[in-house]
């Protein structure tokens, strides 16, 4: 009897490990600014990212991104109109635009370099590392210092593989070379500053991770809700 219970003990505690995914929460803040006219007030918000082998799950304010290794495919859900858009991966950012818009962006290259600064510093539990990024293209320029530690307890390359999808999808043209330089970045994103200037207008923003854990997810994390329709193309007012 006792080792019946032991083994249905280590079932049990097994299943759990392998259901349990990696869990990041995090906080954007963005400062206020206006641009050509347009108001846009201070946020402070919270996200998550929930991360499994091949799968990974972002989840903001109104929106749920999903992407999967072994598919190869990103899904994001929009659910201010009960949408969602797929495309394969690697990304094709122009392949999520109307025709019009894709042809605009086409003609945007962003050029990013990004480089060890040499600090290093402590931020929650994660001992963590600098780099200096910047990006320019056409009348905007970005500034950023990544705070970045390989010290998490998951397998941050692949984590960082699925990510780099993220970046394509942040609404600007990043080509290969952009994307080795992301990969000059040795571990996980912690914390970041970044300020941006267009248009004679700032923008600050920054992000901190404040909590790494392991959780089972829900049951729904990675589907799509039945009753939302597939449409073409990102909408270009995602909060309506």
């Amino acid at each position: 009897m006792k080792r019946i219970l032991l083994m249905v003990l280590l079932v049990v505690l097994s299943f759990s490990v392998l259901s349990a995914d990696v869990y990041l929460k995090t906080r954007t803040q963005t400062s206020a600014f206006e641009m050509m006219g347009q108001k846009q007030e201070a946020k402070d918000e919270l996200g998550e990212q929930w991360f499994s082998k091949n799968r990974m799950a972002m989840i903001t304010p109104g929106t749920k991104i999903l992407l999967d290794g072994q598919k190869n495919t990103m899904t994001m859900i929009n659910h201010n109109d009960k949408t969602y858009v797929q495309a394969d991966l690697p990304l094709d950012m122009t392949s999520l635009l109307p025709p019009e818009a894709a042809a605009m962006m086409g003609m945007m290259k962003m050029k990013v370099s990004v480089s060890p600064n040499g600090q290093s510093k402590k931020i929650g539990s994660w001992n963590c590392k600098g780099y200096d990024v910047k990006m320019e293209m056409m009348m905007m320029n970005m500034n950023m210092t990544i705070w970045a530690s390989n010290e998490v307890p998951f397998d941050w390359k692949s984590y960082q593989k699925l990510a780099l999808n993220l970046i394509k999808l942040q609404g600007q043209m990043f080509d290969e070379a952009s994307m080795q330089e992301f990969l000059k970045i040795d571990g996980v994103q912690i914390a970041s500053e970044m300020k941006m200037e267009m248009m004679g207008s700032e923008m600050k923003t920054t992000t901190e991770v404040i909590e790494i854990s392991e959780k089972t997810p829900p049951a729904d994390l990675y589907v799509v809700p039945a009753d939302y329709k597939k449409i073409d193309f990102l909408s270009l007012n995602p909060q309506r």
